[in-house]
């Protein structure tokens, strides 16, 4: 019933950027907390970057002062503005969602499919 789709990855020289976007559809009450996660090749999958609903943001060290994260509530999407890349941030990188459905409203979370990130000269 819920969806994630991120878009946006791709190929990118070092020091280039991209935006990431990650939109939820459904039957959607609301939607809480959004995030972004990486996880590169032989790597455990890492926390970037989390939003709360009124904004509040958080990063890792890793990309703090690079990446920036947003949202638009009323598309229940988010984004994740990624400047100064290097060949590290190489990985696939996932959305996730705490969503409320219309049916149960209950706390559930959503991650979407991935896309692939590739910082490469």
């Amino acid at each position: 019933q819920v969806q994630l789709v991120e878009s946006g990855g791709g190929y990118v020289q070092p020091g280039g950027s991209l935006r990431l976007s990650c939109a939820a559809s459904g039957r959607i009450f609301s939607t809480t907390t959004m995030a972004w996660y990486r996880q590169g090749p032989g790597k455990e999958r890492e926390l970037l970057a989390a939003i709360t609903r009124d904004g509040t943001t958080s990063y890792a060290d890793s990309v703090k002062g690079r990446f920036t994260i947003s949202r638009v509530n009323a598309n229940n999407t988010s984004y994740l503005q990624m400047n100064s890349l290097k060949s590290e941030d190489t990985a696939v990188y996932y959305c996730k969602a705490v969503i409320q459905t219309v049916a149960a409203r209950a706390f559930n979370l959503y991650w979407g499919q991935g896309t692939q990130v590739t910082v490469s000269s």
